[in-house]
């Protein structure tokens, strides 16, 4: 697969720190990590301006405003971001498809122009800039370019990150099966020249009588073992009922297990 460097995006503002945050699979606890990596970030650094994107959006439902993802409302009240959400996600679908698949299924185009813009005022804005991705690494996001006598190809969430050109956090589940999804996902950004910070695991259960998956115990140490990259934080399994991030609902146990860890240090850009 060749990683297009001209994707039609630019580079957010350069020298700000920042993390692109992607997972093994759709549903795995992206938007549940980044705020709580955004609330973390203003536990340690009270009058540091977090800012906050979503470029592209599914499943959003329809508003007087428009269309909204509960995702970017999410992400706004956790880190405080104080701009549209419209500027927070730029690129939104009703349908709860792969934005290629919702756009097509829409007639919508993706509008890479309204991303150009949200990521000038979100780096104007912010001190440090958190981009969620959707879904997977090779989830298709808009065609490219047709050329005649090949196969219609698609720019995907890792040509994002790649245009993007922020330290690429990986979000993985704790539970059986995360070990082959995490190694291939680590080694597709490695392939794709995209600098990792480390994973977060979520969903773990630290009793073992808890829980009838004999891996969870030793799944954090093998994720290490199998990618070269550092656990930098373990989030807990919680009741779902106290898992909602769209109702600005996250429990404490996984607030404090974000915390443990300095975000801004991670997503500072190398000297």
């Amino acid at each position: 697969m060749e990683y297009d460097a001209k994707m039609r995006i630019g580079k957010p503002a350069s020298g700000k720190p920042g993390l692109f945050i992607t997972a093994t699979d759709t549903g795995v606890g992206k938007t549940v990590a980044t705020c709580a990596i955004a609330w973390a970030l203003r536990q340690h650094h009270p009058h540091l301006r977090v800012a906050v994107c979503k470029p592209l959006a599914s499943g959003c439902r329809h508003d007087r405003e428009g269309l909204v993802s509960e995702d970017a409302e999410a992400l706004a009240h956790f880190s405080d971001c104080r701009q549209p959400l419209d500027i927070i996600n730029p690129i939104r679908f009703a349908p709860p498809l792969a934005p290629a698949a919702a756009a097509e299924k829409t007639g919508q185009d993706v509008a890479w122009s309204s991303l150009e813009t949200s990521l000038r005022v979100l780096g104007d804005y912010g001190e440090v800039l958190l981009v969620e991705g959707v879904g997977g690494l090779l989830v298709p996001l808009a065609p490219k370019p047709h050329v005649e006598g090949k196969r219609q190809s698609y720019e995907t969430v890792l040509d994002l990150a790649v245009a993007l050109d922020y330290p690429v956090l990986v979000v993985a589940r704790a539970d059986l099966g995360t070990l082959n999804h995490t190694a291939m996902t680590v080694r597709l950004l490695r392939e794709a020249g995209c600098r990792l910070a480390g994973l977060v695991v979520n969903g773990y259960v630290a009793d073992p009588a808890a829980t009838d998956d004999p891996s969870m115990a030793g799944n954090r140490l093998w994720l290490e073992r199998l990618t070269g990259l550092k656990v930098l934080a373990t989030l807990p399994r919680c009741p779902a009922a106290q898992v909602q991030p769209q109702k600005a609902l996250l429990p404490p146990e996984i607030l404090e297990a974000a915390a443990t860890m300095d975000w801004l240090a991670v997503a500072r850009p190398p000297r």
